[in-house]
């Protein structure tokens, strides 16, 4: 896994210029879900170290934050370290494999949910969920 660790651009330079919808995922482990994004998902890391990344997939880019991060951040008194993180919510990547995407989930500390299955909504898709409890949807178009 290579993932650039120097020059990123300033926090306060960097935050200034994110703009309409975010995600940010609180993690145990910032180099170990890099990890799993990486090789499991196909997403690519803009940057990342023990405290934080910038992941990408597409053109859809998302945050990761080591929970000792958060430091005077009110949301880690809502999840305990051996707790799944993320119920309810689905974090989903089009045009990922879903029997891929399944069958290395475990080597990366996550596992399967749902195994690969044809949906209504015209996608095959797996639920896999990841070493802090998210859990991921890869999906691939039906085709008819």
């Amino acid at each position: 896994m290579e993932t650039n660790t120097e020059n990123f651009t300033p926090g306060d330079v960097y935050g200034r210029s994110l703009k309409g919808f975010g995600v940010n995922l609180l993690v145990k482990d910032v180099l170990k879900s890099i990890e799993f994004q990486v090789n499991v998902l196909g997403a690519e890391a803009i940057f990342g170290n023990e405290d934080f990344a910038v992941m990408r997939y597409q053109e859809q880019t998302w945050m990761l934050h080591a929970d000792h991060t958060y430091h005077s951040n009110p949301l880690p008194s809502l999840v305990s370290s051996d707790q799944a993180r993320g119920a309810g919510i689905e974090l989903r990547l089009y045009d990922v494999d879903p029997a891929q995407a399944a069958a290395k989930a475990p080597e990366y500390g996550g596992g399967v949910l749902q195994k690969p299955t044809d949906k209504p909504h015209g996608l095959h898709e797996a639920y896999l969920f990841d070493a802090d409890g998210y859990v991921w949807v890869p999906s691939i178009h039906i085709v008819a």
